[in-house]
């Protein structure tokens, strides 16, 4: 779109953007065709998100805001307006980003799409509650019910209608009749035989088998008077007996009826949402509170390596001096109890292990030793000690659902609302479909269904139907969530507004790409604008325009490089982006193939969806993970064989899930690195140059020119840290927070240091004409040639470049980087440590490193991981793209399919052996790079 012709759009079709200049954008003019699918891609960092989220986004929540009262406003009125001319034709925008920011232990699946709700609603609208002891449906009954039973006997039929007696606890039977008596009642029923109160012996009764006699009638349906006084002593008989009424006809047995909400003897509480919330005191479980887990003893601490037998001092707690003397007696009598001492943990029954944790004779166990632990925690040895083993467990007595138990005695079509969220979101949506209801209940849920089954069906939509609703949001990878956030904004089908994706295909396998770009199609086609930032080849075919910013990242980036469609983009050749795509550029195949002879070996992994999986992961190469999403890659390897290892090198306390045993090589390594794009710090005080130590380098850099050295300043002077040298004003942040209330709060740049973080005196230091804020300022790329005389800087610095994130400016806030680039910082500090990490040998786990990563910088990335390996060091990948997979040593395929489907493997072996399989979806996209 030529810049001078966009003045004369009209912002009715197009939303008109003039003169941009956010972050690294040079003045950049583009008109985004409204109501129509856009992709915006480029290098990372090339000004992409400044150009969606950081302009459009920015203004789009600007304009709502001058939409609002005065009052509202006023503390509005200094909201930054994005620097641009002008942007026309706008209209409210929804961001849905990658960022997991719910790390609520309480928000689930269910409760974020809020199909939780709409089923809790359903649950206490028509849920039956069935009785576990005969299996029969409680109800409770009415005056009405009674009447209509005993009216459908046999018309003239004689019967009485009696009630239990109900003995007050501080009265004789004696007091208990005279009262009756002194009520008007003259006759009860002893053993189903008539007697009056009056002749009877109290003393040789037994209160149990007295009844009060109410009345004597018989069916009589057509007398309305007859119908009153039954309905009346019916009422009567509930009364006096606090809920019970017996029916006594000739001959028949007696018919007992409560308006209590019981069964066998036992209450019941009535369905009511609140029943079913497990954020609400009434419906959590007891025992966790609502939250599945408890603080326990976590077997996997206490017994870390199951190789080892007891003999070997297995459990752990028991390896000291002091407390060998509770193994003792095992040892003593295990030839007695014919215990296998010497037998590895692994490989003993579910009854040895139990023995283990109860004891036996003698020998009192290990519950019993963290009885006697606990016991003693006035001393701090014994805290200590009882720290160390501690961990969150699945809670016993809800089994991890979070409700009270008694809320699972309420089923629908046969099923509990605990069966229900611990499915798989695409049964769930088939379980609702063919729910059969009779007529009362299909009214009442009618409109409560079609909520469930659309929310459902979206879920489907965008690839997630392997997620239960019981999962943690905090469990989510950036891509779930953000397409979590999409399903919700399908669900609520807004008009004419403008949607801005930040890469909504991250952690989707290609065949689930081609889904999601339905989805996309869909809002699109309910008249919205849909703008995507994305650098996937399938969502960009989609699309109905592309626009390409760059040419390169940071300072040689932020232009419109490329505006137009598929068709146009396959005969560019000045766009990076357009050179991969049409196939001028490609990362090339690696031409061997690294050959392994060691191994870790995983036996038995059953968490989740995994079918009992034994699998081998080769030693000092690159291992990809691969499988369709929901096919069970990050529980076989972030929940199960990350937690396992970690707990051997005491480097994390998580939960482990289920597995039989690990064996192999896994001796040879000596550490364990999750890299993954969980944010580098909570503050905004963490960078990138902090966090590869860079900034130490710098800050002595400083303290050594002259003219510091006169004023006594400290490498410290020069932290936005601690108090000294920083603008006390912002404490060093360069913005001061303000606090909105009820809206999202404000960052404004502070009026005192303008932003520089520094004090006056501070920032007089200059090295070859810059202060230390200029420093923070310049990008990693401009740093390196700034400083290309200070080796020691440069060494910390080049690794951030050599990851792609040479756009980066030293002083960025790591809560402003993305997931993507928060995991290729971990990997730079790594890649900077040299010398000192190649003599351990480290296994690595990636988790999606790709995630915002054009096809440019996934060569950069390429390398640096074959760096490590070359080193010596293992890396192991879960990853979905295909220019990854075809550049490793191994590959583990797990599938066929996503949720139930999934969990076993498919294949393991290297690329070139995988193209050769039929019906495998990863090999059939794997064919096309090879």
């Amino acid at each position: 779109m030529a810049e001078a012709n966009i003045d004369e759009l009209d912002p009715k079709h197009f939303i008109l953007i003039k003169g941009a200049r956010v972050n690294n954008l040079k003045n950049l003019s583009v008109a985004i065709p409204r109501n129509k699918l856009v992709v915006v891609t480029g290098l990372s960092g090339s000004g992409k998100s400044s150009l969606a989220f950081d302009t459009l986004f920015a203004e789009g929540q600007r304009k709502y805001v001058e939409s609002l009262s005065s009052y509202a406003r006023q503390f509005l009125g200094r909201m930054e307006k994005p620097e641009v001319d002008y942007i026309k034709g706008i209209s409210p925008a929804v961001a849905i980003e990658q960022k997991v920011n719910n790390r609520n232990p309480r928000s689930t699946v269910g409760t974020t799409t809020e199909i939780y709700d709409y089923i809790k609603l359903l649950f206490a609208r028509i849920g039956e509650t069935i009785s576990p002891i005969s299996g029969e449906v409680v109800k409770r009954d009415t005056v009405a019910t009674v009447v209509n039973a005993i009216n459908a006997k046999e018309e003239g039929s004689k019967f009485m209608i009696a009630a239990p007696l109900a003995l007050h606890e501080e009265r004789t039977l004696e007091e208990e009749l005279n009262i009756l008596l002194s009520k008007g009642f003259t006759r009860v029923l002893v053993k189903g035989d008539m007697q009056y109160i009056e002749e009877l012996d109290a003393q040789k009764l037994d209160p149990s088998e007295v009844e009060i006699l109410i009345d004597r009638l018989s069916v009589n349906r057509e007398d309305e008077d007859a119908n009153f006084r039954l309905a009346d002593s019916v009422q009567t008989a509930f009364f006096e007996s606090h809920g019970s009424c017996h029916v006594h006809f000739r001959e028949e047995d007696v018919v007992r009826y409560s308006d209590r909400f019981e069964l066998d003897g036992m209450e019941f509480e009535e369905p009511s949402v609140n029943l079913f919330s497990f954020n609400n005191p009434y419906g959590a479980c007891r025992k966790c509170e609502g939250f599945g887990k408890v603080l326990g003893i976590d077997p996997d601490l206490v017994i870390a390596d199951k190789n080892l037998s007891v003999y070997e001092n297995a459990i752990v707690p028991w390896r000291s001096e002091t407390m060998k003397k509770w193994l003792k007696p095992l040892l003593d009598m295990a030839h007695k109890i014919d215990f296998p001492i010497h037998r590895p943990v692994k490989e003993l029954t579910e009854e040895q292990i139990e023995l283990l944790w109860e004891g036996k004779g003698k020998f009192e166990g290990i519950n019993a030793f963290f009885k006697f632990i606990e016991s003693q925690l006035h001393k701090i040895q014994y805290r200590v000690l009882l720290s160390r083993y501690r961990g969150k467990t699945t809670c016993p007595d809800c089994k991890g659902t979070r409700l009270r138990k008694d809320a699972n005695y309420v089923k629908i079509g046969g099923k509990s609302i605990s069966e229900l969220v611990l499915m798989p979101l695409g049964e769930a949506y088939q379980f609702f479909e063919e729910l059969e209801l009779n007529e009362y209940q299909a009214k009442v849920a009618k409109r409560i269904l079609k909520e469930i089954q659309n929310r459902l069906a979206y879920m489907q939509e965008v690839g997630l139907g392997y997620l239960t609703l019981n999962r943690l949001t905090s469990t989510l990878s950036g891509g779930e969530y953000q397409r979590i956030k999409l399903a919700t904004s399908l669900g609520s089908a807004l008009v004419g507004s403008m949607y801005i994706l930040d890469e909504p295909s991250i952690g989707l396998h290609p065949r689930d790409t081609a889904r999601l770009g339905n989805v996309l199609s869909t809002l699109r086609n309910l008249g919205n604008t849909v703008v995507v930032v994305e650098h996937e080849e399938e969502v960009m075919r989609r699309a109905d325009q592309i626009i390409d910013i760059g040419p390169a990242a940071g300072i040689h980036g932020g232009e419109l490089v490329f505006q137009g469609g598929w068709d146009d983009i396959q005969k560019e050749q000045n766009s990076i982006t357009a050179r991969f795509l049409n196939g001028t550029e490609t990362i090339p195949v690696p031409t061997r193939r690294r050959p392994w002879k060691y191994s870790i070996d995983l036996y038995g992994a059953r968490e989740n969806n995994l079918k009992e999986l034994d699998v081998k992961i080769p030693l000092e190469v690159l291992t990809v993970v691969t499988g369709v999403s929901g096919s069970g890659k990050s529980t076989l390897i972030r929940k199960i064989l990350y937690p396992a290892l970690g707990k051997i090198f005491g480097v994390t306390g998580e939960e482990t899930g289920r597995f039989s045993g690990l064996d192999g090589d896994y001796k040879m390594i000596q550490k364990l690195e999750m890299i993954d794009q969980n944010p580098l710090g909570r503050s905004s005080r963490s960078n990138p140059v902090t966090y590869v130590k860079a900034y130490d380098a710098i800050r002595s850099l400083y303290s050594d020119q002259p003219l510091a050295k006169q004023r006594g300043l400290k490498p410290a002077h020069f932290s936005f840290n601690v108090e000294g040298g920083r603008c006390e004003t912002c404490q060093g942040e360069g913005e001061v927070k303000i606090e909105m209330q009820f809206m999202a709060d404000l960052h404004l740049t502070c009026d005192e240091c303008k932003g520089k973080r520094f004090k006056e005196e501070v920032l007089a230091i200059e090295y070859k004409n810059k202060n230390i804020a200029d420093i923070l300022d310049l990008s990693i790329e401009e740093s390196l040639e700034f400083f290309e005389d200070q080796k020691a800087i440069v060494s910390k610095l080049q690794p951030l470049f050599d990851v792609g994130l040479g756009y980066v400016k030293l002083g960025q806030s790591s809560n402003s980087l993305s997931g993507g680039e928060a995991q290729r910082v971990k990997l730079a500090s790594f890649l900077g440590r040299g010398q000192a990490a190649q003599k351990e040998k480290i296994l690595f786990i990636f988790d999606e490193p790709t995630t915002g990563l054009h096809f440019k910088d996934i060569e950069k990335l390429l390398a640096s991981i074959n760096a490590l390996v070359d080193q010596g060091n293992t890396a192991i990948i879960i990853e979905h793209n295909m220019e990854i997979i075809k550049s490793s040593d191994w590959i583990i395929d797990l599938g066929p399919d996503g949720g139930d489907q999934g969990g076993q493997i498919c294949f393991e072996g290297t690329p070139e052996e995988m193209v050769k399989l039929k019906d495998n979806y990863t090999a059939e996209y794997l064919r096309e790079k090879l």
